[in-house]
């Protein structure tokens, strides 16, 4: 089952030549999230091929530059007819916020939308996976971290132990992965752990949005398959995130390290960076070697932990530059 990151703005505060602000869409199996929604999120959405049949937008805060392109994208979708109902999800005071947005749009927006505020914990419940939302600290507002948690998965079936021991291809294989006992036609009775592997996990993805470095990120984050954590700022700066509610690279790659994840994104990135940031991925690997930064198109894939393949990354769509 596929499971990709799209960085669609990687940008902290404003638009640069080569990166928007904040989006990032998650698609699962088909099934696209997007989390913020910063100025101009539709056109890079249509530059690296994300499906406007999205359902859900979960903000993690509601500062302008991971709001703004809401208002855009939701006239964007009336005019192409839409239909179907939209989710707006996040921390207290989605409802007043995202109201105002949704005002914007209101003789154009002819589909339902529903605004939901969500509180540290509460699952957003879907086929296979959860959202969950933890609190960060980002100067003292209501914001947010996501992380999509999968259901573990049944065992692997072993065919080849099946066909040995005489149980016919069909049905009865289905039951014995569900993890039912099965009665042979001559009277032996087979439990499921003779063919059925111990439960895989699932995958783990884990979003900050803006924050310091907190032990609830830690938390929620541990022993996730990717962080993809925000580095406004380089060492050079340090007082500077801590007075804004931002984190430095270097800090970023502590959190990941004491979370255990496998792969570590860095992502939202002052205009000083924008063009370079050499000098944040090299402190965070001081700390945490599996380092990367996200740039605007960059597309990641994250496989099963237990299929021998590493998280990897590559562009899809030319970044907004080009």
């Amino acid at each position: 089952m596929s499971l990709t990151l799209h960085f669609l703005g990687t940008s902290a505060a404003r638009p640069t030549i080569e990166r928007g602000v904040s989006s990032i869409a998650l698609v699962r199996e088909g099934e696209t999230l997007l989390f913020d929604c910063g100025e101009g999120t539709q056109r890079q959405m249509m530059r690296c091929g994300i499906s406007f049949a999205l359902n859900d937008i979960f903000f993690t805060h509601f500062h302008g530059d991971h709001l703004i392109g809401t208002i855009g994208l939701l006239r964007t979708l009336a005019l192409q007819g839409r239909t179907e109902t939209m989710r707006l999800w996040g921390p207290r005071g989605a409802k007043r916020v995202l109201r105002a947005v949704t005002h914007f749009g209101v003789d154009r927006i002819n589909f339902p939308v529903e605004i939901a505020e969500l509180e540290p914990g509460e699952r957003v419940t879907r086929d296979g996976y959860a959202i969950v939302p933890f609190a960060v600290d980002h100067r003292g507002s209501a914001a947010f971290g996501y992380a999509l948690v999968e259901e573990e998965r049944r065992g692997r079936f072993n065919p080849d132990l099946a066909r040995e021991l005489g149980i016919p291809e069909g049905p009865l294989w289905g039951r014995l992965h569900r993890g039912m006992a099965v009665t042979l036609d001559d009277g032996r009775v087979i439990e499921p752990s003779v063919l059925v592997g111990p439960p895989r996990p699932g995958r783990k993805v884990v979003l900050t949005g803006d924050t310091r470095p907190t032990q609830t990120t830690v938390d929620a984050a541990r022993g996730a398959d990717v962080l993809v954590h925000e580095a406004t700022f380089a060492d050079e700066e340090q007082e500077r995130a801590a007075e804004t509610g931002h984190s430095t690279g270097r800090e970023a790659a502590e959190v990941a390290r004491a979370a255990g994840v496998r792969r570590l994104v860095l992502t939202h990135f002052s205009a000083r960076y924008s063009r370079d940031t050499s000098d944040l991925v090299r402190e965070a690997r001081a700390v945490f070697e599996e380092t990367i930064a996200a740039r605007d198109g960059m597309v990641m894939d994250i496989p099963y932990v237990n299929e021998g393949t590493t998280v990897e990354a590559h562009h899809g769509a030319p970044p907004s530059n080009t």
